[in-house]
């Protein structure tokens, strides 16, 4: 599971069947200090998430476990929206 925020949405007029009634979100990845971490990919919103939420996303073949169709042509899907995040300080030494 990674994080990220929400920036923006996709409005398709025709979908793969697989993804009808599902919204399409852009998704800017984040590290645990919100700051950017890679380019914005494509995210199938399971839950509802809005612009600007952060949320939890997962990618590769588990996107498709929230879906209704295993077989959906899914690389990433929004599975949770955030709270808050604390990171753990982790002590070396």
């Amino acid at each position: 599971m990674f994080f990220g925020r929400v920036i923006g949405t996709i409005w398709a007029t025709r979908k793969n069947p697989a993804l009808e009634n599902l919204k399409l979100q852009i998704v800017q990845p984040i590290d645990s200090g919100r700051s950017p971490a890679g380019a914005p990919i494509i995210a199938v919103d399971t839950i509802g998430a809005g612009s600007g939420e952060t949320i939890c996303y997962i990618t590769a073949r588990e996107a498709t476990i929230p879906l209704p169709d295993r077989f959906a042509p899914v690389d990433a899907a929004i599975v949770a929206i955030v709270d808050r995040i604390d990171p753990e300080v982790i002590e070396t030494k």
